[in-house]
Formats: structure tokens, C-alpha cells, sequence
């Protein structure tokens, strides 16, 4: 098993386009053969800031679902989004 956890930080302007674009992004990988879990949460103290967990069957399936998601940030283009993770596997 496989876990990604950590955070996702966006310049306030792009807080609704990132809201906009998340069902879209959390239905493809919930969708993906090997996730198990995936859940985003916006911080309400912190709403440019949203916190990331996905959970993975094994290695293989989470490198699949990197490679699809490793420039979207999630349908927005920017040198603004900084990208907080820890992956462990179990």
C-alpha cells in the first residue's frame, strides 16, 4: 500500500478555480484501478491551502497516477501552486 499525504498551497486568486476544477480531478482518480482512498479538505483558517490524502493499492498503481497528474495541478497552470507531500509505503 501506498500514501500520499501533505498539502497543496495556491496564490488566493486561483483558490475557485482550484474548488472548480477538484470533482473533476477526484472523480478520474477515484476511477483509477489500484486507489483506494482519495480525499482533498480546503483549510477554513487557510483557504489557499488544501490538504491532500490518497491511498493506493501498491506502488504501481500510484506511479500510474502521478505520471497522469504531474503537471495538471488540477486543470491550473501556475509557478504559483507549491506542493507539500510525504509518500510512504506500507
Amino acid at each position: 500500500m501506498v500514501i500520499l499525504s501533505g498539502f497543496i498551497s495556491v496564490a488566493s486568486e486561483q483558490i475557485d478555480s482550484i474548488k472548480s476544477a477538484l470533482p473533476i480531478h477526484i472523480s478520474q482518480t477515484q476511477q483509477e484501478p489500484g486507489c483506494i482512498t482519495f480525499r482533498v479538505t480546503q483549510r477554513k483558517i487557510e483557504p489557499h491551502i488544501f490538504d491532500v490524502y490518497e491511498e493506493f493499492s501498491d506502488m504501481h498503481a500510484f506511479e500510474a497516477h502521478q505520471q497522469r497528474v504531474q503537471n495538471a495541478d488540477w486543470g491550473i497552470v501556475s509557478k504559483d501552486v507549491q506542493r507539500h507531500y510525504a509518500v510512504e509505503e506500507i
